[in-house]
């Protein structure tokens, strides 16, 4: 078949990887526009156009997909199916009716949970124990289509967001690979969702980064494992930025103080006591500084017991 592959950040670079190695015929590659990133805002190159480029495949970046001349080009092309992982952006009706065999999406969830853009976070942060990805049938609805195939796999307690994206790209490439040779044969299997039960997972902005010490220490615990490596979850002390890394749930018992206070200052962490439970925090990262252990940390600064983290401290510096 010849495939169109739609795709932007690392999360679909495996994917691409595992249609080449098995000898799929890519005939174009759809990426974002290069984009300066970092502190020296270097204009950048997306994951996928690097590894296109490696392997001599025309590239194409739109500003926009709904134009017609980049439909006259998909045309052109002649595509049996178009593969999309993780691209960035809804296709309109026009690219979806254009391929014989259909448009075909990776989503990184068990359809119809965690529909949306950022459902690996969102699996992590509501403390999911199982998540898995779900090839599909794309619409013009966001992830509503008719599924083909599902791969599950466990999320382990301190499992961070980071290594369940890393699995889960691979297992999504399993998928999508298999997913491709029943779309050959004739024998992909439409299997409606059901709707009802679906769940969302939005694009994160910055509130959802922050922690809200009144929350139980469960709940902030696997907030900070959903925000690692990025974008971090964090709160505020003596006015700056610090963003939490990594923790650990205690069997300690609640104290009669606000949340958010610095219970104990510990050799292998600080202990925070939150609106239900104590936490520990390992590891942190303090504005305009690296990320560090608290050990390490402590060595440089000095955080007292009784220090309240949060936004009762940022009202008060104001």
């Amino acid at each position: 078949m010849r495939i169109v592959y739609m795709g932007t950040p690392d999360f679909a670079v495996t994917s691409l990887k595992a249609l080449l190695a098995v000898g799929h015929q890519i005939v174009a590659v759809v990426t974002q526009p290069d984009k300066p990133k970092g502190r020296g805002k270097q204009v950048q190159p997306p994951p996928v156009k690097v590894l296109a480029l490696e392997h001599n495949l025309p590239v194409l970046q739109p500003t926009s997909i709904k134009t017609v001349e980049f439909l006259q080009q998909l045309q052109a092309l002649e595509p049996d199916c178009i593969v999309v992982v993780a691209y960035g952006k809804i296709l309109p009706p026009a690219i979806l009716n254009l391929p014989p065999k259909g448009c075909i999406n990776v989503h990184a969830s068990l359809l119809p949970y965690y529909r949306g853009s950022a459902p690996i976070h969102w699996a992590v942060i509501n403390g999911e124990r199982e998540t898995g990805v779900t090839t599909m049938f794309m619409n013009e609805g966001m992830d509503t289509g008719d599924m083909i195939l599902k791969k599950s796999l466990a999320i382990g307690p301190e499992d961070n967001v980071g290594l369940v994206h890393d699995r889960l790209a691979h297992l999504g490439a399993e998928a999508l690979v298999e997913t491709i040779e029943l779309l050959e044969q004739n024998k992909a299997p439409r299997i409606p969702q059901d709707h009802s039960a679906a769940t969302y997972a939005p694009m994160l902005h910055k509130e959802h980064e922050e922690i809200h010490w009144d929350r139980p220490a469960v709940s902030i615990h696997n907030h900070v494992r959903g925000m690692d490596p990025w974008p971090g979850a964090f709160t505020t002390w003596q006015g700056k930025v610090l963003k939490i890394w990594r923790t650990k749930l205690t069997d300690r018992h609640d104290l009669p103080v606000s949340p958010g206070t610095v219970v104990e200052s510990l050799t292998d962490g600080l202990l925070v006591q939150t609106g239900e439970g104590q936490l520990l925090i390992t590891e942190l990262q303090l504005q305009g500084s690296r990320r560090m252990g608290v050990s390490e940390f402590l060595r440089g600064k000095k955080i007292m017991p009784g220090t309240v983290l949060g936004n009762i401290e940022r009202v008060e510096s104001k």
